[in-house]
């Protein structure tokens, strides 16, 4: 684990005992710190206690007396849609709030990295969609480079779960939303921006909160080097913002449409990468051909994450044979079997309508299972994008007021998972793919959107006994 500095002989709380919780509470006691630990729920507490944490109710009285930080989970809400009760009364106390990832960029830098030949680096990406796919890519890439590589934040472990990186080692954190709002400290070497999309409106209170929330990244003591993607308007002001002249190479902009301007960008249409350094192509890569990077919007996060490598210093050649053997992550674009000339593809994580028609305009014939707790935004941008769709076959508790909104899009009401993949399977033809891509969170009936990715790919795997 990485200790926690700054907290020597101080009391510290931590609210939120599940994963990034109870690390940080491991990493502040191996900091010296005096940890005090909370969770709502009974057996998080249990847990605590059984590693010898000593737990107390923020809400008794005098509970923030002489306590130095409140260290809060992301899932807690500290602002909108109302801050949880004991962010609240720390906030009265005057406690300063913050996360791991706070303590993480608090924590680099110190022990014995001074001494390394080459510094630890890190590299941190943001934004709505392939945030995920984004970061296992760099990490890929990284590792088949044979650099020393650690995967953290949003994905994998926590970053204070991590050991100390050594010598030209990278760590590659993927950070949502509610980690880069609160995050006292966040001080990457490279920071990337995928998109932006309407995603968690009412934790953030709109869609200016989400921004604001995301670009902290890049305010917040500023990464040495950034990676845009400029095709939303706030991409292009997040841009514009960072960029001290129009040919500022410590800006990489991305797009998957031309770019010309003299700067250094990165441009992946009709399946081709495309490099351009002051106007002149520098590099191109044919992604069409790789199975694990399929559509236009795995061409995007190829493109990111490509930029995240070249400005590590790594050569076109290298990136582009890492590429190819990227086999993609599970839950996203993942392909799950082939039946009988059918394609069978898991994208559970696709649970905002912007990932959900990215994914519709990946594959030709599609068999689309969508449905389940409808976010906020609207769905009205779905059915234009549905072209591609020869029938919807809708799941959710809720799932015939879901197909209203999928206007005139063929489709049918099925309830379940194991009723949608059966009729899917049913009526599809060889070039078919049945796809899983729900445009809505899985809360309704799963406990993630994991579980019902592993509930889809299950079924699939019935249909071939």
């Amino acid at each position: 684990m990485i200790p926690v500095q700054g907290f020597e002989g101080q009391k510290v709380m931590v609210l939120g005992l599940g994963r990034s919780g109870l690390s940080a509470a491991r990493a502040l006691r191996a900091g010296g710190a005096d940890v005090l630990c909370w969770d709502d729920g009974a057996a998080a507490r249990e847990a605590a206690e059984a590693e010898g944490f000593a737990v107390t109710d923020p809400l008794t009285r005098g509970a923030f007396e002489n306590v130095a930080c409140l260290v809060t989970s992301p899932g807690i809400p500290h602002l909108y849609p109302a801050p949880h009760k004991a962010i609240a009364e720390a906030m009265a106390a005057g406690v300063p709030v913050d996360n791991d990832i706070g303590l993480f960029f608090r924590s680099l830098g110190q022990g014995e990295w001074v001494d390394l030949d080459t510094p630890p680096r890190v590299v941190a990406v943001t934004g709505t969609n392939g945030k995920s796919t984004t970061s296992a890519l760099i990490a890929h890439v990284l590792e088949a480079a044979g650099t020393p590589v650690a995967l953290a934040g949003n994905i994998g472990r926590g970053v204070l779960d991590l050991d100390p990186p050594g010598d030209g080692a990278v760590i590659v954190l993927e950070l949502s939303s509610y980690q880069t709002e609160l995050a006292r400290a966040l001080t990457p070497d490279i920071a990337v921006f995928t998109n932006l999309s309407p995603d968690h409106l009412d934790r953030h209170g709109g869609m200016g909160g989400y921004f604001a929330a995301k670009r902290r990244l890049f305010s917040e003591g500023g990464p040495d080097r950034a990676v845009i993607g400029v095709d939303e308007p706030e991409g292009r002001f997040l841009a514009n913002q960072l960029a001290e002249a129009p040919g500022d190479d410590r800006l990489i902009r991305v797009s998957a449409g031309k770019l010309s301007g003299p700067g250094w960008d990165i441009s992946t249409r009709k399946g081709w990468l495309s490099e351009w350094r002051k106007g002149r192509q520098v590099a191109s890569i044919d992604l069409r051909g790789m199975t694990g990077l399929p559509g236009a919007h795995n061409h995007q996060n190829a493109a990111c994450a490509y930029a995240a490598a070249r400005a590590l210093g790594l050569a076109p050649k290298i990136i582009e044979d890492a590429l190819a053997s990227f086999a993609g992550l599970p839950h996203r674009s993942q392909r799950v079997a082939e039946i009988d000339g059918v394609a069978f593809v898991n994208d559970s994580k696709a649970t905002n309508v912007d990932a959900a028609i990215k994914a519709l305009s990946a594959f030709p014939r599609i068999r689309w299972i969508c449905g389940g707790l409808a976010k906020e935004g609207g769905m009205e941008a779905l059915a234009p994008a549905a072209g591609n769709v020869v029938k919807a076959y809708v799941i959710g508790r809720e799932a015939a007021s879901f197909a209203l909104a999928l206007g005139g899009v063929p489709h049918e009401v099925c309830g379940d998972m194991a009723t949608a993949v059966a009729r899917a399977a049913a009526e599809a033809e060889p070039g078919d793919t049945v796809l899983l891509a729900p445009a809505a969170a899985s809360f309704d009936q799963y406990d993630n959107f994991e579980k019902r990715g592993e509930d889809f790919a299950a079924k699939v795997a019935a249909l071939g006994r």
